[in-house]
């Protein structure tokens, strides 16, 4: 797809989906409207496993069916290429397509009511990042195209539907069994930004552009964990810009919801895991809203430029913390990122020589969920933390980045632009930025230089860390000290005796006790506490490893733990067999992640 965008791009999409749980697929039509760029008699579209069944094609007014062929492409799944008449520089186009999804669509995930967490109705939910909304409608699949949709879905009455775009409200179906809700994105947004939920599902407001959806029997908890959404969007909005997308919505997605949150345009998808009762991991938010401006308004060129996307909402994220409380936080965060999260990335999932630890990368035919780690988010935000260290003035360097994002708005952007405008917004430090070793940063594999933080909250959680990894030393046996800690700096404690297992010997039963870990309802913490006990072979632990990964279908927890699992020949065949018992209440990502483990 990387060539054909470049003479026919889409500008809009409408679609007319009828949402089939018997099937397990979508069906309907599609009309795409056109700009075409260069001369050409084929427009070529990414799909995986649809079916397609008829191709109308509009020329100027005039229209026709249309041939049309579907060739394979490898894992990126399949082509089509509708044939035409030779189309001008100028043409105006407008293809109708009449399709359905399959019922191993990448993109979505069937719920029957037993797997939701109220267990009364179906439920879907999509997850088009990063390739995947080829699976559910013919487009063209990369972030370098952006378009604007509109959509007429019909699902069953009792049901609420939901997209990435504006409600314009609902009315019944012809047939009196159904209910088609109505939906506009005015604002042009690639592909994997596509978004649909159909579930069971209550609405609270949160205020007069902010709500949060969730099955019923969670709706009270989600409105209270996430109450302060529109605080945090008003910070984001002092710092990047004006919020451009109308509402910011979050719903409360079931459990096997492969990520922590994805930002959809107008509707935030959320895991359950953030529920923790005392609004300690917001942070995600934080994160999903900054993406209104880095990611969503401006879109990194291509996956191979990931970093542009998520290194820069790492950054906005964490100034939105330093700004709600303080930059210690901030710092804290930024070395919490790069020592406990990108070095193990670096040196323990990947190898330091690894394509997929630089920042540009080269994923050739990959799929780009095969390079997904944290190095595009903590390596990227290093840098970016860096450049504003070297420069030496961090309000000046804010400026630039809400600069930036105006400058940029609405399009995708590749690292080489946005490095000139770096130049050129600072062309009195250029001698601080030639400083830089740039092919180290953006084109070599391994760890960067690391930045230099404010380590004060930090050496609190290393110096308690310590006393259960220093050879000899007393262990603690009062938990008061770690109770009084924040949950980002009790992670740091477990993270950092994590680093030190080594010395750590057989003080799990004791670290357990002292700090009540096997209570911990904070899923952060939790799952440190799971990884620590895995890494040390406490044998204790597997049965609560296997309950939770069991449980919980985010990645981000599931995919260490079974790598674990499977790494240890005492709880090989058990992992493995529930694995596979498991799969088909499994996001098909998921299952993908946790399947290329075994290989």
């Amino acid at each position: 797809m990387q060539q054909q965008f470049f003479q026919v791009s889409v500008t809009h999409y409408a679609l007319k989906w009828k949402v089939d749980f018997e099937n397990k697929n979508i069906g309907g039509d599609v009309r795409v409207n056109l700009d075409v760029k260069q001369d050409t008699s084929q427009i070529v579209f990414d799909t995986r496993d649809l079916s397609i069944q008829a191709v109308v094609v509009n020329v100027n007014g005039c229209s026709k069916d249309s041939e049309f062929t579907i060739k394979d492409n490898g894992d990126l799944g399949q082509k089509l290429i509708v044939s035409t008449a030779m189309l001008k520089s100028g043409d105006k186009v407008i293809l109708d397509i009449k399709y359905e999804s399959s019922d191993r669509a990448a993109a979505i995930q069937f719920l029957t009511a037993e797997q939701t967490t109220d267990r009364v109705a179906p439920y879907l939910f999509s997850q088009c990042q990063a390739i995947n909304a080829r699976s559910i409608v013919p487009c063209m699949d990369t972030p370098s195209v952006k378009s604007t949709y509109e959509a007429e879905v019909c699902v069953p009455s009792g049901l609420t539907c939901l997209m990435s775009a504006i409600g314009q409200g609902s009315k019944p179906s012809p047939c009196g069994k159904r209910t088609v809700f109505l939906f506009k994105q005015p604002v042009a947004i690639p592909s994997y930004l596509l978004a649909i939920v159909v579930g069971h599902l209550e609405r609270k407001d949160i205020s007069d552009r902010c709500a949060v959806w969730a099955e019923p029997s969670q709706a009270e908890a989600s409105f209270y964990e996430f109450a302060e959404t529109e605080k945090i969007l008003k910070v984001a909005e002092e710092i990047a810009g004006k919020y451009v997308w109308g509402r910011y919505d979050l719903v409360v997605l079931p459990a096997t919801f492969p990520f922590g949150g994805m930002e959809n345009p107008c509707l935030t998808f959320i895991t359950p895991t953030l529920l923790a009762g005392d609004r300690s991991l917001v942070n995600v938010i934080a994160h999903e809203i900054s993406h209104s401006w880095t990611g969503n308004l401006v879109t990194n060129f291509s996956w191979e430029h990931f970093w542009l996307n998520e290194g820069f909402t790492v950054f906005l994220e964490r100034k939105i913390h330093g700004r709600m409380y303080g930059e210690l936080e901030r710092q804290f965060e930024s070395q919490c990122g790069f020592e406990e999260s990108l070095i193990r990335t670096v040196n323990d999932v990947f190898g330091p020589d690894h394509e997929y630890t630089k920042l540009v990368q080269n994923l050739g035919n990959a799929d780009p969920d095969d390079a997904f780690s944290s190095v595009p988010y903590e390596k990227g935000s290093a840098l970016l933390f860096t450049i504003e260290q070297a420069i030496g003035d961090n309000a000046r360097f804010e400026e630039f980045l809400k600069s930036y994002i105006q400058k940029f708005a609405y399009k995708s952007v590749s690292t080489d632009e946005w490095k000139e405008y770096l130049y050129d917004t600072f062309s009195d430090k250029k001698v601080i930025l030639d400083n830089i070793d740039w092919g180290l940063w953006l084109h070599k594999a391994g760890l960067p230089p690391k930045p230099k933080y404010d380590s004060t909250l930090m050496e609190a959680c290393k110096d308690l860390a310590a006393k259960w990894t220093t050879e000899g030393s007393t262990v603690p046996t009062d938990g008061e000290p770690f109770a009084k800690m924040s949950n980002s700096q009790k992670l740091a404690v477990i993270d950092a005796i994590r680093v030190n297992r080594g010395t750590f010997g057989d003080r799990m039963p004791m670290l357990t006790a002292t700090y009540k870990l096997d209570q911990a309802k904070n899923a952060e913490l939790k799952f440190s506490w799971l990884m620590l006990g895995l890494e040390t072979k406490w044998a204790p632990i597997v049965d609560v490893s296997l309950a939770f990964a069991l449980a919980v279908g985010r990645m981000k927890y599931c995919k260490p733990i079974y790598r674990s699992l499977f790494g240890w020949n005492a709880t090989r065949d058990r992992a493995v067999s529930q694995f596979k018992a498991n799969i088909p209440n499994m996001h098909p990502i998921t299952v993908k992640a946790i399947q290329s483990l075994l290989k």
